[in-house]
């Protein structure tokens, strides 16, 4: 993995310092030129400040730093020191990027178009700061200090504030803008998901069946993947664990068909199975 070879190199500090900047960065880049000129209120303390600005003309930067500014307050003295210092860097570096590339030309007058990269440009910057075990402030770090006192997960006090907002959005700026705010969260959401989790170059098949010899020559001769036995109470049976690429899945299912039209196998989505496997 890119991310650890960096840790090995440069020390996991520096480098979750680096994922934090890069990740402020990314979100400041997308509010600038995308999510504020078109009055996107996608959620997150930067849709707070497009309705502020909307409202009263306040600056998105200053705003964005007063709220964190409380905000960390707060997480100091309900949550401790470890999440307070984990927060700080993006809570203060987001303001100031937002500050300091607010003269970007805004890229499209399409709110459309506008939801959907701004979405996934958002989806980046907090998927990096994520991987660097940070924290941009904003709902995440509200929904925190309320779990400090209501008995809800993370993510469903972080989808009322998110949800809350986006509400407040529909009386200032009409349905439409509503429902371009839910496009960009909820592309925000995926590619954050997608950055966390990494996408899945592998599937791993569990395969049952009593021609595992002849399964077993096929897997050696015609496909590159990690296998191995698992023994089961049948004696004449015999399950197969593949690793596989997703670009070979298609060809291993002709090919488990050919060898056995009864064959029974299953498809498991687990990364760390795939591994394991090659480790082997």
């Amino acid at each position: 993995m890119f991310i650890q070879k960096l840790n090995n190199v440069l020390g996991k500090k520096v480098v979750d310092i680096l994922l934090i900047i890069l990740g402020a960065f990314f979100i400041a880049l997308g509010f600038n030129t995308l999510l504020f000129p078109n009055r996107i209120v996608s959620g997150g303390i930067n849709g707070v400040t497009i309705i502020l600005f909307e409202l009263f003309n306040w600056q998105p930067g200053i705003i964005i730093f007063l709220v964190n500014l409380v905000l960390l307050a707060l997480c100091l003295v309900t949550l401790g020191k470890e999440v307070f210092i984990k927060s700080i860097l993006g809570s203060l570096l987001l303001p100031l990027f937002v500050s300091l590339l607010n003269g970007l030309p805004q890229v499209t007058n399409n709110p459309l178009l506008a939801a959907i990269f701004g979405g996934i440009c958002a989806g980046v910057g907090i998927g990096l700061v994520f991987l660097g075990n940070g924290s941009t402030g904003g709902t995440t770090l509200m929904a925190k200090i309320i779990q400090k006192f209501v008995p809800l997960t993370l993510g469903v006090l972080i989808g009322i504030c998110d949800g809350v907002i986006i509400l407040s959005a529909l009386f200032i700026f009409g349905i439409e803008q509503v429902l371009y705010a839910l496009i960009a969260l909820f592309l925000t959401s995926k590619v954050v998901d997608m950055i966390q989790t990494k996408p899945l170059t592998k599937k791993n098949i569990l395969i049952v069946s009593t021609k595992y010899q002849e399964i077993q020559e096929t897997l050696t001769t015609k496909l590159v993947c990690d296998f191995l036995f698992v023994p089961i109470e049948e004696k004449e049976t015999k399950m197969i664990l593949v690793s596989i690429n997703k670009t070979d899945y298609t060809q291993l299912k002709s090919l488990l068909l050919i060898e056995d039209p009864d064959v029974f196998f299953v498809t498991v989505t687990a990364e760390d199975m795939s591994v394991a496997l090659e480790k082997n």
